[in-house]
């Protein structure tokens, strides 16, 4: 299941809408969807390295803008929206405990959830909550995401083949990691949050 899985993403790239969907995916993944957009990205990356900057400003454009609309979410739609998605993730009760202590150290965990496997989605709704000044919002979101994905796109960019075989050798233990960062970071925030 994996292999099929792997090898659909790896011939998306080569389709003509392959730019549009990792677009959709890394916007959504920022405000409200669970699964990262790296995801797609490595096996785009791997499958075409000649565009391997241009699939990581895509990713990294959506994300910023999906982080703007999770923010909206946060500021105008809280009560009919946000709340649900804090809820629907299991992060509403330490909530207000959390909200005190948010605008003095904002910037730092935009910055920080940008680039880990945190669940970005839960700060950039949090940030309009707490209404987070919105340039600072912006940039610290411009600065994790570039960081995060142009990383990934360079890491695959100069190392490519061997970390394809590695991938596809080892795919299993791949998803392994991929799937204990994920639950790590949703466990991570349970807990701080």
């Amino acid at each position: 299941m994996l292999r099929k899985l792997y090898d659909w993403t790896l011939s998306l790239a080569s389709h003509r809408h392959a730019a549009v969907a990792l677009f959709l995916i890394a916007f959504i993944e920022s405000s409200f969807f669970p699964i990262p957009p790296d995801i797609l990205l490595i096996p785009m990356i791997l499958a075409a390295r000649s565009k391997a900057w241009r699939y990581a400003a895509i990713c990294m454009i959506g994300s910023v803008l999906g982080g703007m609309a999770g923010y909206a979410i946060g500021h105008f739609l809280f009560d009919s929206i946000g709340q649900p998605v804090l809820n629907f993730y299991g992060y509403s009760a330490k909530f207000d405990q959390f909200r005190d202590y948010y605008n003095e150290w904002g910037a730092w965990a935009v910055f920080i959830a940008g680039v880990t496997p945190f669940p970005y989605k839960v700060i950039t709704i949090l940030s309009g909550v707490t209404s987070l000044d919105p340039v600072i919002f912006s940039i610290a979101s411009i600065l994790a995401r570039g960081i995060r994905f142009f990383l990934i796109a360079a890491l695959i960019w100069k190392f490519g083949p061997p970390i394809r075989n590695f991938i596809e050798k080892q795919l299993g233990l791949v998803f392994s990691i991929f799937i204990i960062g994920l639950v790590g970071g949703f466990v991570a925030i349970k807990y701080l949050i």
